[in-house]
């Protein structure tokens, strides 16, 4: 779901769930960028100049995976004077910018990171010279659940729920509300990890991203944007309408979870991505109700 709209994701989980492994796994089932996504790309690593393998665009979506310490300017951008360099955010353009143990992470490069997520671009501003650079990038970060690593995990945390809560209370909730799919991980049963059969490949994968992918060009020809993620107040109101049935569905939801208006709508960007990989031209409440099902960070009491 999060290659196929480009949404942002965190994954949490005990050490040794494959947090990681499944992030630097994405690029493999992520399709080509197309040619106008390509040439946004291309001009970012050319500023850089981490332009290789001769000329022409660059076609392989970005991975990017920088150290949690990294500095502000590093993730941003930033520079002396008029040469203002493109930061990890813009390198990330068109691809996966990931990001390992979050909870770590400085709170103002956390912070910062606000408005990129929510305006896929980043503008620098230094007293000679003002630059934007794009940042439309797919966010994947992981986390531990807690400072032990291992509550949810048959009784292995001692953690008092107090610190949980200020654990994953690091990453605030302007921040939380930017990342659309929550996913909790548990680790491999040893059965299934030393005897299990081999799982669907990532080609398969592959195919129902690609398919999904070509739906929302067609639907966002010309406007600039390419992925579900992207779209904004006008094209929810225009590519997402919702029946009678999803309506008193999502109102539910919002009012249980007490969710901001911010993720309202990225329940609904969700629903549509899914309702894109079922081949459904329209969003059924099955999609609504799995939507939401990825906000559970947002459930009352989560840390008793």
């Amino acid at each position: 779901i999060a290659c196929a709209g480009g949404h942002n994701m965190i994954l949490i989980g005990a050490p040794g769930s494959g947090k990681s492994s499944l992030a630097k796994a994405l690029p493999g089932i992520l399709p080509p960028m197309s040619l106008e996504e390509a040439a946004i790309t291309s001009k970012v690593y050319s500023v850089a100049g981490k332009m290789s393998g001769g000329p022409g665009l660059r076609r392989q979506r970005p991975f990017r995976a920088p150290h949690i310490s990294a500095s502000k300017v590093a993730v941003l951008g930033g520079g002396a004077g008029e040469n203002i360099m493109p930061g990890e955010v813009s390198l990330a353009s068109g691809g996966v910018l990931f990001l390992d143990e979050l909870c770590e992470a400085p709170k103002s490069t956390l912070e910062a990171l606000r408005a990129p997520l929510e305006d896929h671009k980043v503008t620098i501003s230094r007293l000679k010279a003002k630059i934007e650079y794009p940042a439309s990038f797919m966010l994947v970060a992981a986390t531990n659940p807690c400072p032990c690593g291992y509550w949810g995990e048959e009784g292995r945390c001692e953690c008092p729920p107090g610190r949980r809560a200020a654990y994953l209370s690091r990453l605030s909730g302007p921040v939380m509300d930017r990342i659309d799919l929550q996913v909790w991980m548990h680790p491999v049963d040893t059965q299934a990890l030393i005897r299990g059969g081999k799982a669907e490949p990532s080609s398969a994968v592959a195919l129902r991203v690609a398919a999904a992918r070509e739906i929302q060009l067609q639907r966002f020809s010309g406007m600039g944007i390419f992925t579900n993620a992207e779209m904004g107040s006008e094209e929810l109101e225009r590519f997402c309408p919702l029946c009678g049935e999803c309506t008193d569905l999502l109102e539910s939801v919002i009012d249980r979870l007490g969710l901001s208006a911010r993720a309202y709508t990225r329940i609904i960007k969700i629903a549509r991505t899914i309702a894109d990989l079922s081949g459904e031209a329209d969003i059924l409440p099955p999609h609504i109700a799995e939507a939401a099902s990825y906000r559970f960070l947002d459930r009352k009491n989560l840390f008793v």
